[in-house]
């Protein structure tokens, strides 16, 4: 009967061992809400995608492909939507994203460099920083462009850039965001490292690229500031020139014979990246995921497609690579705001 009862014993303490083996395999992280979620399983239910902007912005449109990608190619069971949070150039968004919980895998923020500039400007400033998210991956990658009109008499970055210094109140530069935001710093950078007092140049500010690029057309404006990628349409149908293009290197294609800035003798770069975040203390089983997912994404020929159609370059950076590369860029922003005198 003693024997019985020590191998009943045995038994019980060895089913108990692995029970524990098998518990201690998968670990769980706890939300706000009281709710466990297994790393082993996620993703267990739908996913939401934070765009910044309206509806037919690039970051709304970066978001879909994306979402088409992902679903398209299985690289995502769960559904994906897309939620548009537009307001404040991006600042509403991010304030509105931080404010939920931050352990939430399930949330994903997809923003773009004024999540950067909106931290360090005086003006219209934003508290929140890439530091208060999780960098999972840079996407795509844009540059910024010095545009004219086709008639213009300006050929080349130095012509302009001269006439500026001389005669600024002349030239009228227009963008698609206030002083301080993106376009302005795609002019204010060439211009400050060409030697422009940017305090005498005219910058006027329109709702979006394309009332802009409306202006310049239209004689309402002497140069625009903007992305290249918003440039294609115009630039085959032979309405406007590109000076200069913010690359390190001579883009393809469409864009194959516009110099870059530094061809122009300005030692000047400026990418224009999207990337996706999580919020600032996703667990570490999400960010794995995340990364594993959107590098197999960044390889598809789905995505390459993707970039293709919308003039975008392949971009893509893992979540370590782009933190050390948004710090870059922080201190670069820096620099030209507080030349401005509008940093914070």
């Amino acid at each position: 009967m003693k024997k019985a009862k020590n191998w009943s014993s045995f038994i019980l303490g060895s089913v108990l061992a692995l029970s524990l083996t098998a518990c201690g395999s998968t670990q769980t992280s706890e939300n706000e809400s009281g709710t466990k979620e297994s790393n082993s399983a996620y993703p267990e239910k739908p996913i939401k995608i934070t765009a910044p902007s309206g509806a037919g912005s690039g970051l709304d449109t970066t978001a879909r492909a994306l979402t088409k990608v992902l679903l398209g190619e299985e690289l995502v069971s769960q559904t994906i939507t897309v939620e548009n949070k537009p307001g404040g150039g991006q600042a509403v968004g991010v304030a509105e994203f931080v404010s939920q919980d931050s352990k939430d895998p399930y949330q994903l923020y997809l923003p773009s460099v004024p999540l950067i500039i909106n931290n360090l400007k005086k003006e219209g400033n934003s508290p929140y920083s890439y530091n208060d998210l999780t960098p999972l991956a840079q996407l795509t990658k844009d540059y910024g462009a010095i545009v004219v009109p086709i008639d213009s008499k300006y050929n080349d970055l130095k012509t302009l850039f001269d006439d500026l210094k001389a005669n600024p109140e002349e030239i009228t530069l227009a963008g698609g965001s206030a002083p301080g935001s993106q376009d302005h710093l795609v002019a204010m950078l060439p211009a400050v490292k060409a030697g422009v007092d940017p305090s005498k140049i005219k910058f006027v500010s329109y709702d979006g690229g394309g009332e802009a690029m409306t202006a310049i057309l239209g004689g309402n404006a002497d140069v625009l500031a903007t992305d290249i990628s918003g440039t294609g349409e115009y630039l085959k149908a032979g309405k406007i020139k590109v000076l200069g293009v913010s690359s390190p290197t001579r883009l393809s294609g469409d864009y194959k014979d516009i110099p870059t800035y530094a061809e122009e003798g300005i030692d000047a770069e400026f990418t224009i990246w999207r990337g996706l975040f999580g919020p600032k203390d996703m667990p570490d089983y999400a960010v794995k995921y995340w990364e594993e997912k959107l590098k197999e994404l960044s390889e598809s020929p789905e995505w390459q497609e993707a970039l293709k159609t919308n003039g975008w370059e392949n971009g893509y950076k893992n979540g370590e690579d782009f933190k050390v590369f948004l710090k870059e860029q922080e201190i670069l922003i820096g620099e030209i705001l507080s030349s401005l005198g509008m940093e914070k």
